[in-house]
């Protein structure tokens, strides 16, 4: 048994809860003290405090936390523009949900041994409530990269075992693979962020440890997810079975087990993987949902038409999760990800990565239209940002995605005569030197180029395969009871202190 296993099996592990006057007076659930490893960790101490410094007084019954992965400063500002510009409208002036919340910060999104993070740390910070390395999820900084021992012997809990150790209910929804960094951080605890099915872990060195698909559907926390909603079915299959939406892809298990067979195997449990089915469910009942509608990663906004079986969006997939996560009069707690911001960025297309964002806003609208702020408390957040720059002296109302224009020049040159456009990446796939030889080494003439083609791969500086993450700090927004802890210039772990405060957890 796993030192986590073993402290969720422990009979100490929650306190037995303790109502207080100021719980009765915010007619709120009653406060839950909680022993947890984690607070012997110097980051978890730190964030503690800070948390207390602010002293948060509302109570909330759920708790709904937005990742936009990899959703920068300048992601958020072009994405207001883009909204409000495809909209016919003024994008400079134009708000977006996050726009109007009532309370905001900057958070800090170094890991424990990296200056600019991956997915895994800084979710796992936003989850545990502390800082770790980078590469890993759920477990604490003395767990080392691909370690499986050290993992699991570092394995801490999350805010969500936590509350479904206290009755609440608990659900995810991303449009990445449900096993991938940023989801999985809600109930994995992995030394490798990759191993998200056994044969990759088992090539990665994990022995004993079991992979991130497995941990889903074996998850001991409570009764289980009520709902998880995602990506990533070939994680789930045997390498024996096609994938019923593709079928020249493979399951990627080579264990022989079906887990999405297993899933459905227990009682009151359904498993869906098309928009039609997702439709067809009746999302008000009591049944446990695991939807899984790609193969790998889901489709990005612009082009999710274009599949064949058809995808929910996130707001329709957010809509789906809060009706039946409110079946549970204990409260929820539930992860909303717009995954795929990250993955355009990377691929230097920044459109597809506005499209994103703003499908996640909204789904925010949709969040907040579905519930109330007097129990409910939202975050919206980045787990890091991208290099994407906005530059230039584009005048106002200038496309965002197209060539920048002034008042005295429709296409004002660089020192290369050549055109420019007002979004750029600091590094990645569209570098201008990604060959040999002189004619590699100049800049495109972009000059009759559509560059509000989705598929358009936006200029960069350094060439690289892949855009990376970017290191500045990203922006939180917050609505509802405890929200006011949001302000300042934050460590990204308050957020777990955050939240855990306003649903009444007390650590010790």
């Amino acid at each position: 048994m796993t030192r986590l296993r073993a402290l969720l099996a422990a009979p100490l592990f929650l306190l037995p809860a303790c109502a207080t006057v100021e719980d009765a007076a915010l007619n709120a659930p009653p406060s839950r003290a909680v022993a947890i490893p984690q607070t012997q960790d110097p980051y978890f101490a730190d964030a503690a405090a800070a948390l207390a410094a602010r002293a948060p007084q509302g109570r909330a019954r759920n708790v709904i936390l937005f990742i936009g992965d990899g959703m920068g400063v300048s992601t958020v500002t072009a994405a207001r523009i883009y909204a409000g510009q495809r909209q016919g409208g003024d994008g400079e002036s134009y708000d977006l949900a996050m726009d109007q919340a009532p309370h905001s910060a900057f958070s800090r999104t170094y890991s424990h041994d990296f200056q600019v993070a991956d997915s895994a740390a800084t979710a796992t910070a936003m989850t545990t409530g502390v800082k770790t390395n980078s590469g890993v999820l759920g477990v604490a900084s003395a767990a080392r990269l691909g370690d499986c021992a050290a993992g699991q012997a570092n394995s801490i809990p999350t805010l969500f075992e936590l509350a479904e150790a206290q009755g609440l209910s608990t659900g995810i929804v991303s449009t990445a693979r449900i096993t991938h960094a940023t989801p999985a951080a809600a109930y994995a605890h992995a030394a490798h962020r990759d191993w998200e099915n056994d044969a990759v872990a088992a090539a990665g060195g994990a022995g004993a440890c079991h992979d991130i698909a497995r941990q889903l559907i074996e998850w001991p926390a409570g009764d289980g997810f009520e709902i998880a909603l995602g990506g990533g079915r070939a994680n789930f299959l045997p390498n024996t079975i096609a994938d019923p939406e593709a079928p020249q892809i493979m399951g990627q298990r080579r264990d022989g087990r079906d887990l999405t067979a297993e899933w459905t195997a227990k009682s009151g449990h359904a498993y869906i993987w098309n928009a039609q089915q997702f439709a067809a469910t009746d999302f008000s009942s009591d049944v446990r949902v695991l939807g899984l509608f790609s193969p790998s990663h889901m489709a990005y906004e612009l082009q999710r038409g274009a599949d064949p079986a058809g995808e929910p969006s996130l707001a329709e997939m957010t809509r789906a999760a809060i009706t039946r996560l409110s079946q549970d009069r204990e409260g929820y707690v539930l992860m909303i990800e717009a995954g795929r911001i990250d993955h355009a960025h990377h691929e230097g297309r920044a459109q597809l990565a506005l499209a994103d964002t703003v499908a996640m806003d909204e789904a925010i609208r949709t969040a907040l239209a579905m519930t109330s702020r007097e129990d409910t408390l939202i975050i919206a957040t980045a787990d890091h940002s991208h290099t994407l720059t906005i530059a230039g002296y584009a005048r106002r109302n200038n496309p965002i995605t197209g060539l920048s224009a002034d008042e005295e020049s429709p296409r004002p040159g660089a020192l290369d005569g050549k055109p420019y456009t007002t979004l750029g990446y600091a590094n990645g796939p569209g570098a201008v030197f990604a060959g040999e030889g002189p004619a590699a080494r100049e800049r495109p003439d972009l000059s009759g180029v559509d560059t509000s083609d989705p598929a358009f791969r936006v200029q960069a500086l350094v060439p690289l395969a892949s855009e990376t993450h970017a290191g500045e700090d990203v922006p939180v927004y917050a609505w509802g009871p405890g929200a006011e802890a949001i302000s300042g210039t934050i460590e990204q772990q308050l957020i777990f202190h955050a939240m855990a405060h306003a649903l009444g957890f007390r650590f010790r």
